[in-house]
């Protein structure tokens, strides 16, 4: 009830899927439709709590900001919304995504409790869109032909119950190391370190995970799906991310050539300078001067 009598006719900007309805002259920036998409991945009533706002406040804004053309055509699609009044700005990666040391990689892997320093790495929480079944699955059927040294490290901690459903994983594969939560300063490293970033999502209105890894210079597999390749382009190993081998193909496409991997690692470090925060924010403040003078 604060931002409408605090607004006073002024715009008002709304930064992440939510805002108030009762603030017609308001921009509001869209990430996703994963609760209107796929609402059997929430908890009910935040499905159902999300699957009634998003389209109230998409066509009640006066315009909407969308993260990558995947969620744009979402909105118009699902929503209605006509598509002149939503702008694609992208998000961007945060300059401490780079290359790091051998020093502070190794620090980092130590204070995870990764053995090796030969792993893949996937990111993300424990939810059933980052696919971590099929993952595992995918790890299983390969694994034992893969060198002995290395491993497959999932970073992230498990989806808020209040959230998202379930997520059973049992009868884990071999060589399998799980970090839990991973502090936002140790994130460079641990993605410097890998030998790949595997992403295998079955929905992301973005998807940062993919992007970060490049700009630390690591090799990336991940969904030919939403918005994923709009990110990667062709700086990735794209995979079918419901066909478990598929995922495997593409680590074991990974881990077979070097040359590959350098080609991918140089795609993504050049990729990765062009999707910056600073743009984002020069697009948004642009947007924002545009539609507060109207």
């Amino acid at each position: 009830m604060y931002l409408p009598s605090a607004v006073h006719g002024r715009l008002l900007w709304s930064p992440n899927n939510t805002g108030p309805l009762a603030v017609a002259r308001q921009v509001c920036t869209f990430h996703d439709l994963i609760p209107v998409d796929r609402p059997e991945w929430f908890n009910r009533r935040f499905a159902a709590w999300y699957g009634w706002l998003l389209p109230a406040l998409a066509n009640k804004v006066q315009h909407i900001i969308a993260v990558s053309q995947f969620t744009k055509d979402r909105i118009v699609e699902r929503l209605g919304v006509p598509p002149e009044k939503i702008t694609v700005i992208l998000n961007g990666v945060d300059e401490r995504f780079s290359p790091k040391s051998p020093e502070e990689i190794l620090a980092t892997r130590q204070s995870l409790g990764i053995k090796s320093p030969s792993y893949l790495l996937c990111v993300g929480s424990l939810e059933p869109r980052k696919n971590l079944r099929r993952l595992l699955e995918a790890w299983g059927q390969i694994q034992s032909s893969l060198p002995s040294d290395i491993e497959l490290v999932v970073a992230g901690p498990k989806g808020s119950s209040l959230v998202f459903g379930n997520v059973p994983l049992d009868h884990l594969p071999a060589r399998v190391h799980f970090t839990g939560y991973v502090a936002d300063e140790q994130l460079p490293a641990l993605y410097a370190g890998a030998v790949g970033l595997v992403y295998p999502s079955l929905y992301e209105g973005f998807g940062l995970p993919p992007l970060e890894a490049m700009a630390c210079g690591t090799p990336v597999v991940t969904s030919n799906n939403t918005s994923l390749p709009e990110v990667v382009g062709d700086a990735a190993i794209l995979v079918e991310a419901e066909d478990s081998e598929s995922i495997a193909e593409g680590i074991r496409q990974l881990l077979s050539s070097e040359t590959l991997r350098a080609t991918l690692r140089r795609r993504g470090l050049a990729r990765a300078t062009r999707i910056t925060w600073e743009r984002t924010a020069d697009e948004t403040l642009k947007l924002l001067l545009a539609h507060a003078a109207i």
